[in-house]
This record gives structure tokens, C-alpha cells and sequence, in this order.
């Protein structure tokens, strides 16, 4: 079975970013319009500046160049993944603990889909969020599983 093109990229973008102390928090490929674009997300301790987005991104061009795994025309965007970055793996859910986050079910969970609130505690199978109805705050425990997207939240 053929590669996705996410992974071929993953693939040729973590040693760029390994050398230099950077994390790959996600990559994207998808049409939008009639145009194809591939957006790689990097951040580090401290945030990703413009600067170093594009060493990435000219480091990354050249492999891509060299390799030439997409076939389609595409724009190659690489930035900082920004305030409400997504969480996509269990280690970013451990790091946003006592942070506030906005997760969506695949299934009603309580009667509801969508929920934002401070995340208390990550165990690994569950996620414990609380939450603020008017005045009361109340936890829910939301089965990791069943979380189709998370990212942090900011609040005002």
C-alpha cells in the first residue's frame, strides 16, 4: 500500500527538525479552491519564530525537491501551530494539563458533543475537564477514545 503524503513528509521533515531541538506538531495536505497546499506545523519551548520557519521550510523544500514525492503542484506553508494548537497526540494532552482546551466527541457524551474548559487531569484512557454552566462548575470525564478533536483554548 502507498504511502499517505502526510507520512512520506513526516518522514523527511523530522530529522530537519530533530537537529534542531524543534517539534512536529502536525501536517496537513488538502485542496483548497483548485489549489493543493501542505502545511507542516512546528513549534518548540518558548515558540517557533518566522525565522526559524523558514529554515525549516527551505530545509524541508530541498528534500522535497530532491525526493519529489508529490506529484500534484502544491504551496508548501511550515508555521507555529499558534495559541489554540491542536492536541493531537497523548503526550500534548499531558502537557496541556491546567490549561483550558475546547474538545469535540464523536458521540454525545453527557448529551453534549463540544466542551471547553480546564483540563484537570489526563490518565492515559480519560480526560477530566471542568466546566462552567452559568454560575457552577462541574467535571466531566470524557473516554479518550472518543475525543474526535482537541486544542487549546484561549480564554478572556
Amino acid at each position: 500500500m502507498s504511502k499517505k503524503v502526510t507520512d512520506i513528509v513526516e518522514e523527511l521533515v523530522l530529522p530537519i527538525l530533530n537537529e534542531r531541538g524543534f517539534e512536529l506538531v502536525d501536517t496537513e495536505f488538502k485542496k483548497e479552491g483548485n489549489q493543493w497546499f501542505l502545511r507542516v506545523y512546528i513549534d518548540k519551548d518558548g515558540g517557533i519564530d518566522i525565522e526559524e520557519c523558514g529554515e525549516v521550510s527551505e530545509a524541508l523544500s530541498a528534500k522535497l525537491d530532491e525526493t519529489d514525492p508529490i506529484k500534484q503542484a502544491y504551496f508548501l506553508e511550515v508555521s507555529s501551530p499558534g495559541a489554540e494548537r491542536p492536541l493531537k497526540k497523548e503526550k500534548d494532552m499531558h502537557a496541556a494539563v491546567g490549561q483550558s482546551i475546547a474538545v469535540s466527541t464523536y458521540e454525545p457524551v453527557d448529551g453534549q458533543k463540544e466542551f471547553e474548559g480546564k483540563l484537570l487531569e489526563f490518565d492515559g484512557e480519560t480526560v477530566t475537564i471542568e466546566i462552567k454552566i452559568k454560575a457552577q462548575t462541574k467535571k466531566i470525564s470524557i473516554p479518550y477514545a472518543k475525543i474526535a478533536k482537541a486544542r487549546l483554548a484561549v480564554t478572556f
